[in-house]
């Protein structure tokens, strides 16, 4: 199994309220790493978690909105920090790129909401994506939409069907104007609905 050499977090996000603010700080202590809070102005905060070898990463945490909003950029290498970072990333539903670096290639993981959305294998300037996410229940939705839509074809091609039979046994011209009219606005319904 390949060794990993580094963990990239790059322009990942995180989103906490007062109480996950309090929450990220409980889990930020662990037996191999301690944190330290800096008070930033403005209502912010920067929490620097160091491991024991000296490694540290800076968490800077800006008030917005009643939020406390982190934009993290960030290298790591040892294995206690990288997976307090990781666990605190899942937990609090971080957003953003996580790059596990490897001897010779690199694994790209694209986080939504702390979730795995997609993740790229990528050497020597060559990209394979290896995983997508795919929203099953969003994609039967959208089938259940598709026939829905040919169900209202088949209705509009019926009565157009029906206007083009009346308008052949119509001989007045006024009755012919209204059928005419009818037919055009199926005709834009029709295209509206087959795009």
């Amino acid at each position: 199994m390949a060794q990993r050499l580094a963990t990239e977090y790059v322009k990942a996000t995180l989103k906490l309220s007062e109480t996950q603010m309090k929450q990220f700080l409980q889990m930020a202590e662990d037996g191999h790493v301690h944190s330290r809070v800096k008070i930033l102005g403005n209502g912010g905060q920067e929490i620097v978690l160091e491991d024991h070898a000296g490694e540290e990463v800076h968490f800077p945490f800006d008030r917005r909105e009643g939020f406390y909003v982190c934009e993290l950029s960030c290298r790591l290498v040892n294995l206690h920090l990288t997976n307090l970072v990781r666990k605190l990333f899942l937990c609090f539903k971080g957003e953003g790129i996580v790059n596990r670096v490897y001897a010779g290639f690199t694994m790209s993981y694209v986080y939504s909401k702390g979730s795995v959305r997609k993740i790229v294998e990528v050497k020597e300037n060559q990209s394979q994506t290896v995983y997508q996410y795919k929203n099953t229940l969003q994609e039967m939705e959208d089938v259940f939409r598709m026939r829905d839509v040919e169900q209202q074809i088949t209705k509009v091609k019926r009565s157009v069907n029906e206007l083009l039979d009346l308008r052949n046994v119509t001989y007045n011209q006024e009755g012919i104007a209204k059928i005419d009219e009818q037919l055009r606005t199926h005709t834009f319904t029709l295209f509206a609905l087959e795009a």
